[in-house]
C-alpha cells in the first residue's frame, strides 16, 4: 500500500491532451484513487462526460497486495488485479475467461501529471492504446500523499492557486499552439518561394522569343537537346505535331517576376 500513496487523490482529465485510438474524446473526466479503511484495498472510481453531454461512471476495488479479486461488471471482466512496478507506476490487469483483456498503466510524469494508458483489443482482435493525462486536484484531496504527511484540507488559497495554474497552462498551451501553427505556415511559404525560385531559374535559362507579360499563362517544354522553351501554345493545341520532347508545366509570371507552376 505504501507504493500507492503517490497516486491517492482526485485527478482531473486534460481532454485535449489525450490520444484515443478507440472511442471518442470525452468532454471532461474525474479519476479517483482512494485507500479503504482497512488499507487492504484500493477504491478506484472514474466518471466522465461525453461531447454529447452524456454522463458515465464506474467504480470498483482492487486488493492492494496484488491478489486477483472479482470485478463487479461481469459484462466487461471477470476479475481485476493490481501490480505495482515502483512508487511511480502501477498496472491494472483485467481478466475474462482466464485471459487478460486490458491493461491500464498508471505513470506519474516528471511534471506531476498522471498518465493512463489503456491497452486492449478491438472486436477484430487488433490491439489499441488510449492515452489520457490528468492533473491532481490538490484542493480537494482528503488525505496526504506520504505516510507521515498531514491531512490536506481545501483552503481558499489552494483553490485560487489551482485555478491560476489551470488558467496559466491553458493560456501558455494556446500561445505555443499559435506559434507552432505560425512556424508551420512560414515553412510552407518558404517551400513555395523556394519552388518558385527553382522554376524561375529554369525558365530564365530557357529560350524566350518574346517578352512575357505578368499574369499571362505560358507553357514550358523540354526540347530534344534537354534545353527548355516557353511557348504560348498549349500541348492540346500542338496535338500530335508537338515538336518538343515533352511538356513540363503550365506557368504564370507573377508581379515579383517569379514564375508559378499552375
Amino acid at each position: 500500500m505504501v507504493q500507492a500513496y503517490n497516486f491517492l487523490g482526485s485527478w482531473q482529465l486534460f481532454p485535449e491532451k489525450g490520444i484515443y485510438e478507440v472511442g471518442s474524446r470525452p468532454k471532461s473526466g474525474i479519476y479517483k484513487i482512494e485507500a479503504t479503511e482497512n488499507k487492504k484495498e484500493l477504491s478506484i472510481s472514474h466518471s466522465w462526460v461525453s461531447l454529447k453531454n452524456e454522463a458515465f461512471a464506474s467504480s470498483y476495488a482492487v486488493l492492494a497486495d496484488g491478489e486477483t479479486n472479482p470485478f463487479p461488471d461481469r459484462s466487461f471482466a471477470d476479475s481485476v488485479q493490481v501490480a505495482f512496478t515502483d512508487a511511480l507506476s502501477f498496472e491494472l490487469h483485467f481478466y475474462r475467461g482466464g485471459q487478460v483483456i486490458m491493461h491500464v498503466i498508471h505513470e506519474l510524469q516528471p511534471n506531476g501529471y498522471l498518465k493512463l494508458s489503456q491497452q486492449g483489443f478491438r472486436d477484430d482482435g487488433t490491439a489499441y492504446t488510449n492515452s489520457e493525462f490528468y492533473h491532481r486536484q490538490m484542493s480537494v484531496m482528503p488525505y496526504s500523499t506520504s505516510v507521515s504527511g498531514a491531512v490536506i484540507k481545501a483552503t481558499e488559497e489552494g483553490i485560487i492557486r489551482h485555478k491560476a495554474l489551470t488558467a496559466m497552462e491553458e493560456q501558455t498551451n494556446m500561445q505555443l499552439d499559435q506559434i507552432r501553427k505560425q512556424i508551420e505556415l512560414l515553412a510552407i511559404q518558404a517551400q513555395e518561394i523556394h519552388k518558385r525560385k527553382e522554376l524561375s531559374m529554369l525558365i530564365y535559362g530557357a529560350r524566350l522569343s518574346f517578352k512575357p507579360e505578368i499574369g499571362q499563362v505560358y507553357y514550358l517544354y523540354e526540347k530534344a537537346d534537354e534545353s527548355h522553351m516557353i511557348s504560348l501554345i498549349s500541348p492540346k493545341e500542338w496535338g500530335a505535331s508537338m515538336p518538343f520532347k515533352k511538356f513540363v508545366a503550365a506557368v504564370q509570371l507573377l508581379a515579383d517576376h517569379t514564375w508559378k507552376e499552375l
